[in-house]
């Protein structure tokens, strides 16, 4: 529930032009939270109607006053509508703008509030999950479901941040240079954690250096007496310090560079399930040792990451350990582990579908590789990588490459029935498999369902099946994890 503003305010914080509802503007009425999914309408809601690829949320704006909307943000006056409109140029930007309003009057109430801000180009929303489980611990923490990183989900999850919360967890990521800083203009961190740097969007941005300039925007971005916690092992993250406002503080796990990091970790050995147990050294000397419940070695730096914040927030190593010893579940296709039961067939499933690019392709192979409990044969089910620019084709080819190198034993790629250019780029990462090992299984699915049923035929052929599910958002990938779903014990 965000600081609760009068409709007169809420216009006033977008700039907008208040237009009386059929019944007018209603007497007293208070705007308690904002919403841009007019299915989530309720009671006290301003509603801000904003045109998308498939839908246009100013087709609701006439039916949203029966909900229990106060107002409603557009850019131009729906006719009949019963709610009263505040009518500004841009939807997308008067977002920002109220979320920034509602930041804003959270500070000005004196009462103590700390913004965490985190960008990497892999890692994010997991390092999320685990600061806002341990901040949690210390006062109410409001963080963004998923992946909510954008100049819509950003806004949107500041505006959940009321008189009592006492910490914000911001994930903010970027396609092009000014994205991260305009999100810090509308919740300036505190604390900014920054992760990698990695080929994430290359396309994008055209270049590595780009990448970097463009994640620097987060410690430019941070208030006079900020933080700046870096991955001092990512040298294009190190060189960060030298635009920190304030304090720097300094994380890794590389052993050259122990010497200054604030906090460390060190005697990194993984299980047969490939989760991570390490030694957490801070720069005073004391120690503690995690053991992660969450599979995947790449998570280590994601929790010192978390730890480092807690810690400087005042929460001792030993309950930091205990509280990332305890987290089995964060947002959702993130190495999450099940057993499928689909067809005759039985198998374990890594879903990591969420998305990918070149860095997390070979943090889930590395996985699924180490990945030794009841497994005999191991699958990767690999779909396409977008926004990697001219390289596009080689970068494919090398993890199908990699894949082959790291003791995979077969290679599904996904492409796609309806799109021929996901599906050239799931035919590249094939091929790249084949060329590294001729030998290697390696098959080529044109669609989710036929990867489907080929999954199905190798769990029945092969006994200790372990599968992983690795691909970018727009693969499709995930549908086929959400059709496993039903089948999981």
């Amino acid at each position: 529930m965000m600081m609760p503003m009068t409709i007169g305010e809420v216009a006033e914080a977008v700039a907008g032009r208040l237009v009386e509802g059929a019944n007018g503007v209603p007497e007293g009425a208070v705007a308690l939270h904002a919403v841009s999914d007019s299915r989530q309408v309720e009671n006290g809601s301003v509603f801000v109607a904003i045109q998308g690829e498939r839908v246009d949320g100013h087709d609701y704006v006439a039916s949203v006053a029966d909900q229990g909307a106060v107002a409603a943000i557009v850019d131009h006056e729906v006719p009949g509508a019963a709610v009263p409109q505040i009518v500004v140029d841009n939807t997308v930007t008067a977002l920002g703008d109220l979320a920034k309003a509602n930041i804003a009057r959270r500070r000005a109430s004196g009462e103590p509030f700390t913004i965490i801000g985190i960008t990497g180009s892999v890692g994010k929303t997991t390092t999320k999950d685990l600061t806002k489980a341990l901040l949690s611990t210390l006062g109410p923490t409001v963080a963004p479901v998923g992946s909510f990183n954008n100049e819509i989900g950003l806004p949107l999850t500041a505006l959940t941040v009321g008189e009592h919360t006492r910490y914000f967890v911001a994930e903010m990521g970027a396609n092009h240079v000014g994205e991260i800083a305009h999100l810090t203009t509308i919740a300036p961190p505190d604390i900014a954690v920054v992760l990698k740097v990695g080929v994430a969007h290359l396309g994008e941005f055209g270049s590595v250096e780009r990448i970097a300039q463009a994640k620097t925007e987060i410690v430019r971005g941070l208030l006079p007496n900020g933080i700046a916690m870096l991955n001092t092992d990512d040298e294009h993250v190190e060189a960060m310090s030298a635009v920190a406002p304030g304090e720097v503080l300094r994380f890794g796990i590389d052993e050259s560079n122990a010497g200054r990091d604030a906090l460390h970790a060190c005697d990194i050995v993984t299980d047969s399930f490939d989760r991570a147990s390490f030694t957490m050294v801070a720069g005073d000397g004391e120690q503690s040792q995690v053991a992660l419940a969450i599979p995947g070695a790449h998570n280590v730096m994601n929790a010192l990451a978390a730890a480092m914040v807690a810690h400087r927030l005042g929460m001792p190593l030993e309950d930091i350990a205990r509280v990332l010893g305890e987290q089995r579940h964060i947002s959702p296709h993130r190495m999450a582990v099940s057993t499928v039961e689909r067809g005759g067939a039985r198998f374990t499933l890594i879903d990591d579908s969420f998305n990918a690019n070149p860095d997390s392709m070979h943090a889930g192979l590395d996985g699924l590789a180490r990945w030794s409990e009841g497994a005999q044969y191991r699958v990767a089910v690999l779909g396409a990588m977008l926004e990697l620019g001219g390289d596009e084709k080689q970068l494919h080819r090398s993890i199908g490459a990699y894949a082959a190198e790291h003791g995979i034993d077969e290679v599904v790629a996904v492409g796609s029935p309806t799109d021929q250019a996901l599906d050239a780029l799931a035919g590249e990462l094939a091929q790249g498999a084949k060329n590294a090992d001729g030998a290697m299984a390696v098959e080529w699915a044109h669609s989710a369902a036929q990867a489907d049923d080929m999954i199905v035929r190798i769990a029945r052929e092969h006994e200790g099946t372990v599968v992983l599910l690795k691909g970018s958002h727009a693969s499709g990938l995930s549908t086929l994890a959400e059709r496993w779903s039903a089948d999981e014990k």
